[in-house]
């Protein structure tokens, strides 16, 4: 039986095939060497230990934190023949960084390349609303985080509606459900007031999702201010340094992204009480400018009608000394007119004696055996002229 004829990219295809069949995913320790990253795209390194060197390949935005020549890492993936070159390699799809040293040395790296960019800068973060109606929570609903969480929230302020997005909080599948809560979140059409990114305590690898670069870019990146609690409160997460506030814990989130009632019935009655109080010291001050300005308004008023009262006393005692005057001229005149009133004349004792319808002055005017009437005081009576 003559054996089947295949082309070289049929058999590398059966390869393939059967490789992925046999392990379709497998996960490889060692340490980093010729690290590379081709086009801002393309990862190429190789794994190796002491016997042996394994040639690795991964897109970059798979790569949550950065790695290099040297590091112990675990990589997850399967083997591949490339057809072109013929190359035996492993397709990556995750990298795990072997060690806490390690890691803490590639969460340096990383957190020098974000801080050169701007993403921690303090003067991007913004304030937390004081009193938000709506919250969207990230984090495992399983957790006691979570259960944390929802006992102070509500405690501390009722009222307020929480949407969870329920995400794993650890492994491999973390970051990217993280980053597309926060996608989901800030692409509603009206987004909540606040987020809160939240994670119980643990290791340094169990709280690495937090730390990944796509999930502090995604944090950085919120169009709706943040706040982020991861671990404990000795533990620092690059989504820590990402976000808008940073809590020691979740449960000191909880305290942070809303306010207190009792707190804030104190301040409201401290504010009514300072208000009456104002109020007080306003209506006092006023009565007192008022009763200032009545004063000086009096006063202004106080003057002329000062003035209008000497006017009168004044009036007063002219008329009085006019009157005096002119009664005491009145009397002189009457003493005159009296004087010269021919009654009184009469009344001493003189008589006038008319003559011809006229006043006698000279007896010759008169002759013997006429008549003319005299005026007495009392009366008048006739005679007759006789020398």
């Amino acid at each position: 039986m003559q054996p089947q004829v295949i082309s070289v990219t049929e058999f590398l295809n059966i390869i393939n095939e059967t490789l992925k069949f046999a392990y379709p995913q497998v996960v490889v320790e060692g340490e980093v060497s010729g690290f590379n990253v081709n086009r801002g795209k393309f990862v190429f390194f190789d794994l190796k230990d002491q016997e042996s060197t394994l040639s690795c390949f991964m897109m970059v935005h798979q790569l949550k934190l950065p790695i290099e020549d040297g590091m112990k890492v675990r990589v997850t993936g399967y083997p591949k023949v490339f057809n072109r070159s013929s190359k035996f390699s492993m397709t990556v799809q995750g990298v795990e960084i072997a060690g806490e040293g390690q890691l803490r040395r590639a969460l340096e790296l990383l957190k020098k390349k974000l801080e050169g960019e701007g993403l921690f800068d303090p003067a991007r973060k913004r304030s937390l609303p004081k009193f938000p109606a709506r919250i969207g929570l990230i984090t495992s609903g399983a957790s006691a985080a979570y259960a944390d969480f929802m006992k102070i929230l509500n405690a501390r302020w009722s009222g307020v509606e929480v949407t969870l997005a329920d995400v794993a909080v650890q492994g491999n599948l973390a970051p990217d459900q993280i980053v597309g809560a926060l996608q989901y979140f800030n692409e509603l059409r009206e987004p909540p007031d606040t987020l809160v990114l939240i994670r119980g305590g643990g290791s340094l690898e169990d709280l690495i999702a937090f730390s990944t670069e796509p999930v502090a870019r995604a944090v950085a990146a919120s169009r709706t201010p943040i706040i982020v609690g991861v671990g404990h409160e000795v533990d620092f997460s690059l989504a820590d340094y990402a976000a808008d506030v940073r809590a020691a814990t979740p449960t000191d989130a909880a305290r942070l992204v809303v306010p207190d009632r009792r707190e804030v019935a104190a301040h409201i009655e401290h504010l009514v009480s300072r208000g009456e109080s104002l109020m007080r010291a306003a209506t006092t001050d006023r009565r007192s400018r008022i009763d200032r300005s009545l004063a000086r308004f009096e006063a202004y008023l106080r003057l002329p009608l000062e003035r209008v009262q000497h006017l009168e006393r004044s009036l007063e005692t002219f008329e009085r000394v006019m009157l005096t005057d002119r009664r005491h001229r009145f009397v002189t005149l009457v003493r005159v007119l009296n004087s010269y009133n021919p009654q009184a004349v009469l009344s001493r004792g003189y008589a006038i004696v008319r003559h011809e319808g006229g006043i006698l002055r000279d007896p010759a005017a008169a002759r013997t055996g006429e008549t003319v009437d005299v005026q007495l005081a009392k009366g008048s009576l006739r005679a007759n002229v006789s020398e």
